[in-house]
């Protein structure tokens, strides 16, 4: 295929564009890989032509026979596209429509059809008590049993997953709907209000049980929760607290009894720091004793994520404003996390450019695997996360945080590994030891990176809709009450 793939040349182009304008700073950790100003008017402008070439993406990933977005395309690969979605790739899909009109790369007549015509595919889709199911044919808009699995119309749907965090994800595109386009803002409320996500509250008792107040992980239809749960706070899972929560639909105990470093009693990375704080709850007055604790890493200290990886820690940032809102709690998190993850994967690691997170394997096979820092994360086995590839996505999603050092490691991406970038914008994934490249773009992946840059260069208007929602009014009390153990390092 070709007709798709950029040339090395072009690529260097874009490189020698970026380079221009960043400066002599190095491109991995030291004090001015930390410089937190803002972006020049060049570097905007580079990025404003990434975010071109990443809506191309967008344009080609939509399957044209139901209005739903494909789950991947790649290039050089087998198959050359993933035509099935999930909730998450539903939602993410609806973002990246409303950045392209923020970000002028489509007229508003077209942003208008657009947002029409996915929403429409939306509700034609079948549901289990409002929620989407995990999996969808962008062919025929069945469910499905899988990727590449077999349709579940007219069969039972007993036992199948309803995900917990995927409608999170989706639930979080209607809010950002009906607040971008007030013409569908009574269809997108009424998909929204037929989900009440307390389904996937453990309502067990919280004086014996340490799991109980936390989200299971899904509920499986006619079945029962899931048998897992989420509990940890820094992961991208909070967002379906942040839903929950901010619909009401959820007990707001979730924010408390989901923890900021594991139990002691468990087996971690390391000994949590931190004490043991009384809380009041915003909305409910009920009072929480919450273990504000942290871990450390090359003198920085930060919440671990799950697994060490980026967009546990910031993807939520894209749509609620954690680092603007809650500069001394969620914010600083945010800030001292992406330090520690620049630290790590440049010192430890000895990489060129930072930014693990769950994407594409750095090949043609069409893998797809979970990367992180593992110093990171909670996890103790240091097997469920790899660290053998950098994805691009984990720098836009740091533009929010630390926009230069973001932009420069943006800039080291395509100066050492030019083959990185394709025609639809930077590919999936990338072996910063061998520059090996996975030819394949993932619609959450993309999705992420065009909704970063709109943030970026437009003032955040995707946090200001989400904040200025109902939805977000009510969550804005809880990154205020929060009371994290970690500190902004120094800029």
């Amino acid at each position: 295929m070709t007709r798709h793939r950029i040339s090395r040349k072009t690529a260097l182009l874009v490189a020698a564009a970026l380079a221009t304008t960043a400066g002599a700073a190095p491109a991995h950790a030291s004090a001015p890989a930390y410089d937190g100003s803002a972006l020049t008017s060049a570097q905007r402008a580079r990025l404003q032509a990434i975010a071109a070439d990443t809506w191309k993406f967008a344009e080609a990933d939509v399957d044209p026979a139901t209005d739903l977005p494909m789950d991947n395309i790649a290039l050089g690969a087998t198959p050359s596209q993933g035509t099935y979605t999930s909730p998450t790739d539903i939602g993410v899909n609806l973002w990246s429509i409303i950045d392209a009109g923020d970000l002028h790369l489509i007229s508003q007549q077209e942003e208008t059809r657009r947002l029409g015509d996915a929403l429409t595919a939306i509700e034609k889709l079948q549901k289990w008590n409002g929620f989407l199911l995990s999996w969808y044919d962008t062919k025929t808009g069945d469910p499905i049993t899988g990727p590449g699995g077999t349709s579940l119309v007219g069969q039972s749907l007993t036992g199948q997953l309803i995900s917990t965090v995927d409608n999170g994800w989706y639930a979080s595109s209607l809010v950002e709907l009906r607040q971008a386009a007030p013409q569908f803002a009574a269809r997108a409320t009424k998909l929204l209000d037929a989900m009440d996500f307390d389904v996937f509250y453990d309502d067990g008792d919280q004086s014996t049980d340490v799991n109980a107040g936390q989200m299971y992980g899904g509920y499986l239809i006619n079945q029962g929760p899931a048998g897992f749960e989420y509990g940890m706070l820094n992961t991208e899972t909070r967002i379906s607290a942040y839903i929950g929560i901010g619909t009401k639909t959820m007990p707001s105990d979730v924010w408390w009894r989901t923890w900021r470093t594991m139990p002691a009693q468990f087996g971690q990375k390391q000994a949590p720091q931190g004490s043991a704080v009384t809380i009041t709850d915003p909305l409910t007055a009920k009072q929480f004793s919450v273990i504000e604790g942290h871990y450390s890493y090359d003198g920085i200290d930060y919440v671990p994520s799950w697994g060490g990886s980026v967009f546990e820690a910031l993807m939520p940032n894209l749509i609620v404003p954690e680092v603007a809102d809650a500069p001394q709690a969620f914010g600083a998190n945010d800030v001292d996390y992406l330090k520690a993850t620049i630290a790590y994967d440049t010192k430890t690691l000895g990489y060129k450019v930072w930014g693990l997170s769950p994407s594409s394997t750095p090949d043609d096979t069409g893998d797809y695997s979970a990367y992180g820092s593992q110093e990171l994360g909670t996890d103790a086995s240091t097997t469920d996360y790899l660290q053998t590839a950098v994805t691009p996505h984990a720098s836009f999603l740091a533009l929010d945080v630390l926009p230069q050092a973001a932009y420069q490691n943006i800039q080291q991406l395509l100066k050492s590994y030019p083959q990185v970038y394709g025609p639809y914008g930077f590919y999936d994934a990338l072996d910063p030891t061998t520059g090996a490249v996975g030819h394949r773009y993932l619609v959450l992946d993309q999705s992420m990176i065009l909704t970063a840059l709109n943030n970026a260069l437009d003032n955040g208007p995707m946090q200001h809709r989400f904040m200025n929602d109902p939805v977000g009014q009510v969550d804005s009390l809880y990154l205020h009450a929060e009371q994290m153990s970690v500190a902004p390092e120094n800029q």
